[in-house]
């Protein structure tokens, strides 16, 4: 039998549809129908069960997928293995990032990538969804926060700060901004989620930390737009360092209450690297952590 094949039947277990997993391969749903019907005739058993409002797995089925499913797992490192042993980094690599670290961070990086490594071929999903890396069939994702959950394998990438910031224009009209609970005299540029739109902590030299609330009218995402209402002069806003440093280096903004730390959740945030548990690592999925690694941070 087939194991392309056989991977398809993952795929639909993984997205519970003929239609999620025609989505995730980009062929049409019918296909992925004559396939499974065709794999049940030859096996003589029924793997899902297909109703007019959802698809289950049968037991035969779960047992069947669970006994296979390591075994592709072992032909796709064996053939992963072999290629890269005889040869540079190559094949297709899918990528995943939110929207403005991507377009931020890894676009303007992506020129020297293909110069480095032109072999590798390279797809950016950067949405601000927590994508399923096996069901998406993402290689490597970067992902933001404090830490990463799941049954994933995880490094950091670079420890990340949040600042707040303003536009000197916005500063030289507004109130003094140099204690937190100045905050209260400003109406900020929020972004969506709860802490952050609601309060934001500081703390001193001493370990001291402060909870000030702040507010605001305009609540904004992705952070690519926080930071064009920020340097807009629209209020200050709280954003992460790797997005506004050239900004401050420039001056067209202004990391205000700079001897403080300023987070909305914990002071310990990162960029995480993270890809599907495996033995072992493709080389071009190496490539592209050790490039990260090279030239971020």
């Amino acid at each position: 039998m087939d194991p392309a094949d056989l991977a398809l039947l993952l795929d639909v277990a993984r997205t519970g549809s003929f239609a999620g997993a025609a989505r995730a391969r980009g062929v049409d749903p019918s296909s992925i129908g004559r396939t499974v019907a065709g794999i049940e005739a030859d096996l003589g058993i029924r793997l899902f069960e297909r109703t007019t409002r959802r698809m289950e797995m049968t037991e035969a089925g779960e047992r069947y997928l669970a006994r296979i499913a390591p075994l592709l797992e072992e032909i796709a490192q064996a053939g992963d293995e072999a290629r890269d042993a005889s040869a540079a980094p190559s094949g297709t690599l899918r990528l995943s990032a939110s929207v403005t670290f991507g377009q931020r961070v890894i676009v303007p990086r992506l020129g020297a990538f293909r110069a480095a490594h032109p072999a590798i071929r390279v797809e950016g999903v950067f949405t601000d969804a927590n994508v399923d890396l096996v069901a998406d069939r993402i290689d490597l994702a970067v992902r933001l926060g404090p830490g990463v959950e799941g049954d994933l394998i995880v490094s950091k990438l670079m420890d990340t700060h949040y600042r707040v910031v303003a536009a000197p224009d916005y500063l030289a009209g507004a109130a003094p901004l140099e204690r937190p609970e100045d905050m209260a005299r400003h109406r900020a540029v929020l972004f969506p989620f709860r802490d952050f739109r609601s309060r934001w902590l500081f703390r001193d030299a001493r370990g001291k930390v402060v909870e000030q609330p702040v507010d605001g009218e305009l609540v904004l995402t992705p952070a690519l737009a926080l930071r064009g209402a920020c340097l807009a002069g629209l209020g200050p806003a709280l954003l992460p360092d790797w997005l506004i440093g050239d900004d401050v280096a420039s001056g067209r903004l202004v990391r205000c209450l700079p001897e403080w730390e300023v987070t909305a959740t914990t002071f310990d945030t990162a960029a995480w690297l993270v890809y599907p548990s495996r033995s072992y690592l493709p080389a071009k999925v190496r490539a592209m952590i050790d490039f990260l690694r090279d030239t971020t941070g």
